[in-house]
């Protein structure tokens, strides 16, 4: 698969429609994200490896192929929550690795706050869920913990993407590859994807904002995801 796959699917577009609209309401929104998910897994998932097997069918032995054991699914919180239950749809026996950031509002740097994954990732096949690449500075920071687990030739499933955050995803990290559903023209003086969807999070919980309470009383100031 090429460094950066844009689908380019009549599915995949009318979803993307709808979720770029200002009008869509939260749960709406929310199953849009989802069957992305999955569409966008579909094809970030088209060269996972394979074992042969053979199942009974009601009329006889039949030849089956199933997904090799070794999957693992990182969403980076909180909207990379948004598609998980796609992606599991598509790899039912991943396993579910959870990383969270948030963006810190000055210097757009990406904070860890949680992280939750297997300690070898060596032999893994790794996907990272990320809604929106903005900045890139969430999903280079995951894929750094994700690396430091031994994680090999990860991959990126967005929604959108920015030019900028794919320069800075592939600078830091030059092995990655990605698979979004459009690639936008800019990022904002706010760091947000142009024209985008807004803050995908937001959109999705009907929630504003992302940033831990202990962040908040140490000073912190509450902004969005990375």
């Amino acid at each position: 698969m090429e460094r950066v796959h844009v689908v380019d699917h009549p599915a995949v577009a009318d979803r993307l429609a709808g979720i770029r609209d200002l009008a869509t309401p939260v749960p709406r929104f929310r199953r849009l994200i989802e069957e992305l998910g999955a569409l966008l897994a579909y094809e970030a998932t088209r060269d996972l490896a394979t074992s042969p097997g053979e199942v009974t069918t009601p009329v006889g032995p039949a030849a089956v192929r199933r997904i090799d054991p070794g999957v693992v699914v990182a969403p980076i919180l909180r909207a990379g929550l948004g598609l998980l239950p796609g992606f599991l749809a598509v790899v039912e026996g991943a396993v579910v690795a959870h990383l969270g950031f948030f963006r810190e509002p000055e210097s757009l740097e990406a904070v860890p706050y949680y992280a939750n994954l297997p300690d070898d990732l060596s032999a893994a096949r790794v996907f990272v869920l990320d809604p929106m690449l903005a900045t890139g500075h969430s999903a280079a920071a995951a894929l750094a913990v994700l690396a430091a687990r031994g994680a090999n030739s990860p991959r990126l499933v967005s929604v959108i993407a920015a030019p900028a955050g794919i320069a800075h995803l592939r600078a830091e990290h030059p092995g990655v590859s990605i698979v979004t559903a459009a690639i936008d023209q800019r990022l904002n003086e706010h760091g947000y994807i142009v024209p985008g969807l807004g803050d995908a999070g937001d959109r999705m919980f009907g929630s504003a904002g992302s940033v831990p309470a202990d962040y908040r009383r140490g000073g912190g100031t509450p902004h969005r995801d990375a």
